[in-house]
């Protein structure tokens, strides 16, 4: 129940409720305030009974019935008696000879003289209307005329409906006033819950080093606490399984590492055999078994190099040094040094570097050259049933591109020299490191390989 209690829903139904009564409780807090202004302030509102019509007009009737010796003193004691308990009341007595004798606060035109038509057109006229009228014959007999009593008819409203005419502005006010204070209230409310959860929005964008997003503080216990609670559990989350993953990773890297130092001190003895071997004279499958030696040992020297360089790239600790330099000159060189290698297992190499309009490129020249002899070294491996290596030059209105093409089976059938592909991974982390890009176009009839710079 506590925890209801704390919820937002809790909050929010209050609300509605509140919502539903404001009018209501809004009067009834404005009317014990005037209550209390009425009690206890400068200028009380009498606080009286509420009058009631048929009692005024018995006591008037008995009370001028009772009256004894009828004289004009008399009379006028009468009706200051009544205007002491009710000052808005006016009366007048009109004597048995049909004479205005005596009158209190009568604000009409009366006559002198009544007779008995215009009595009865008085009682007509009144009988029933605003002001209260009450007609009483005086003492005993009819001979000594009769009395009016003239009271307005606000008198006879509740006392309450007398406190709203003198302060109906407060009530006005004051209920105006908490309408708009509940507003206010419940516009602080849900801006507190909207301010809330562009908070956790902030913290969710936010990074810390090393890219996790910052946990947030948990303030309360409700809907959006919890899910801040959740939201930091999952910070904690991600950030053991990147402290494990770094952990995981930086084992990979020494395990790499070892084994590429471990692996060249024998390799090395491999090769100096080898070289010794082939210095022997052997018949001619010797020699053959020699030279698939030598390039065994070739391509795993290679392939120990690619693992260190990918190795290094994937933790950024590869230098990288930019420079501005001539792209066409630098691959004509890379290529001079090929050429042999690829005349002698029988390609047909073909050149057609023709000048862009801009041939300095901001690269790191020792990145351009592993990218220029991976791919070269995937043509020689992947490509070799094709016998067929052209590189030459594309310029369009985007960019201008080094262009590698070859007419082998394509890289998705199968090569009795594919690996595992970590020439390539090294060629994309290089390029795009260099601001670079590239793709490839690799079908039956050949791969197309673009190295792109965006004008």
């Amino acid at each position: 129940m506590k925890r209801f209690f704390q919820s937002l829903l809790a909050k929010y139904m209050f609300l509605i409720l509140l919502a539903l009564f404001i009018v209501q409780i809004s009067y009834l807090i404005i009317a014990l305030f005037v209550f209390g202004i009425s009690k206890n302030g400068e200028d009380p509102i009498q606080m009286q009974d509420m009058l009631v019509e048929s009692e005024i007009e018995g006591k008037w009737h008995q009370e001028a019935n009772a009256l004894q010796n009828v004289t004009s003193e008399s009379i006028q004691q009468h009706f200051d008696n009544w205007k002491q308990q009710h000052p808005k009341a006016s009366m007048f007595w009109v004597d048995g000879q049909g004479t205005l004798a005596n009158q209190e606060d009568v604000m009409e035109q009366l006559p002198a003289k009544w007779s008995s038509a215009y009595t009865a057109k008085f009682i007509k006229e009144h009988y029933g209307g605003d002001p209260f009228t009450v007609i009483a014959f005086v003492g005993q007999e009819e001979s000594n005329g009769f009395v009016v009593l003239e009271m307005p008819r606000s008198e006879f409203d509740p006392p309450l409906a007398h406190i709203y005419d003198r302060y109906g502005i407060i009530f006005v006010f004051g209920i105006v006033f908490i309408i708009f204070l509940f507003i206010f209230v419940s516009f602080l409310f849900f801006r507190s819950i909207r301010k809330r959860l562009l908070h956790l929005q902030e913290a969710m964008e936010i990074r810390d080093v090393d890219g996790l997003p910052i946990e947030i503080a948990v303030k309360k216990k409700d809907e959006i606490g919890q899910l801040e609670k959740t939201f930091n559990q999952m910070v904690c989350e991600l950030r053991e399984s990147k402290q494990r993953e770094q952990q995981e990773e930086q084992l990979r890297r020494e395990l790499i590492a070892n084994l590429s130092h471990d692996l060249r001190t024998p390799l090395t003895k491999v090769r100096a055999q080898t070289y010794s071997i082939a210095k022997e004279s052997l018949s001619e499958d010797g020699q053959k078994a020699i030279k698939s030696l030598e390039a065994s040992v070739v391509n795993i020297d290679r392939l120990m190099e690619n693992l260190m360089s990918y190795t290094l790239l994937m933790a950024s600790k590869y230098k990288f040094e930019s420079q501005e330099m001539d792209v066409i000159r630098y691959i004509r060189e890379s290529l001079a040094l090929w050429y042999p290698v690829f005349e002698k297992e029988g390609f047909e190499v073909e050149v057609h570097l023709v000048p862009f309009e801009q041939n300095k490129w901001e690269v790191d020249p020792i990145w351009l050259g592993s990218i220029v002899d991976n791919l070269l070294q995937n043509v020689l491996r992947h490509a070799k049933k094709g016998g067929y290596i052209c590189v030459t030059t594309e310029s369009t209105n985007l960019y201008d591109a080094i262009v590698i093409l070859d007419r082998g089976n394509g890289m998705k059938n199968a090569s009795n020299e594919a690996g595992a592909g970590i020439g390539l991974s090294i060629v994309d982390m290089m390029v795009k490191g260099m601001k670079l890009d590239w793709d490839i176009e690799s079908g039956e009839k050949g791969t197309t390989i673009k190295i792109k710079k965006y004008k």
